[in-house]
């Protein structure tokens, strides 16, 4: 990754970022931890890895992407809206009637989602299946998919990586946000989960664990996984629930939150404040 693509990245995750929180407190409520913690892979996906035109969502030839932790749509809507999809201001709609942003993905509804998704563990077979279907057809196309580690906690997750690494689908990047916590507390806590890269090496898939807020890592390991061949691939995302805003990092509860009290408004409206500086006349 050059220098502009590097900066290009950047300021796509922070306005990404900068969105979600935005929306979150303008509804008063949400899934902000998952939806923090992904905001770099999906910098690095719409900033510079995938091939995709806003102008023509439907194109045929286009990469595809499926959000199998379908709760943390408030990110995904927030890097399409930045990414030319639909105006930043429908972000603002999210949940309220008539909108065309529920709160999981809908293929039906949101410009350029590519899946519904919602139900956990459904995300990553039809993932699965599409990525079969282009492999069938001789296409250079890649489908993305993130799955989180609480959603591990679903047998019809290892169902679709079993198919996934049977079949060699390495036109298929699986990208598991190890963010270590889910709607009951730590991932530990509901269901000890031991060594997330082992197990899927075990299942057969080419394993790389990198920092989930490292964009040039992630980046790095996108190209070294599209560049091996003969196995199914994964990253596992090494990182933090809620990460990029202090606050949420360490709050306890932050799988969903409400925005009910003085001391999450005023955090939130701090961290707001300083992405957007940073971002400036890039906002």
């Amino acid at each position: 990754m050059n220098e502009m693509e590097m900066r290009k990245v950047q300021l796509l995750a922070d306005k990404t970022r900068l969105d979600v929180l935005r929306m979150l407190k303008h509804i008063g409520y949400g899934h902000v931890g998952g939806s923090l913690s992904i905001v770099e892979v999906l910098a690095v996906l719409y900033g510079k890895q995938m091939r995709y035109d806003p102008k023509n969502p439907n194109w045929s030839e286009r990469d595809m992407f499926v959000l199998s932790k379908g709760h943390s749509g408030p990110g995904l809507y927030s890097v399409l809206a930045n990414s030319g999809f639909f105006d930043r201001e429908e972000l603002l709609t999210l949940n309220a009637g008539g909108t065309n942003l529920p709160s999981h993905p809908d293929r039906l509804k949101v410009v350029g989602v590519d899946m519904t998704t919602g139900s956990l563990g459904q995300g990553i077979s039809a993932a699965a299946g599409m990525a079969t279907g282009l492999a069938m057809r001789k296409k250079d196309q890649y489908v993305y998919a993130i799955v989180g580690d609480g959603e591990l906690n679903e047998g019809q997750v290892w169902e679709a990586f079993q198919y996934i690494a049977h079949h060699a689908l390495h036109n298929l990047i699986v990208f598991i946000d190890a963010n270590k916590k889910q709607l009951d507390g730590t991932t530990d806590e509901v269901i000890k989960q031991f060594d997330i890269a082992k197990k899927m090496e075990a299942f057969g898939f080419y394993t790389q664990t990198v920092k989930g807020s490292d964009i040039e890592a992630i980046d790095q390991a996108i190209e070294k996984a599209k560049a091996y061949e003969g196995k199914a691939l994964c990253i596992v995302l090494d990182g933090i629930k809620g990460a990029g805003v202090p606050y949420f990092e360490t709050l306890k509860a932050n799988h969903s939150v409400k925005f009910t009290n003085d001391e999450i408004n005023q955090a939130t409206d701090d961290a707001i404040a300083k992405l957007e500086a940073k971002i400036g006349g890039a906002n």
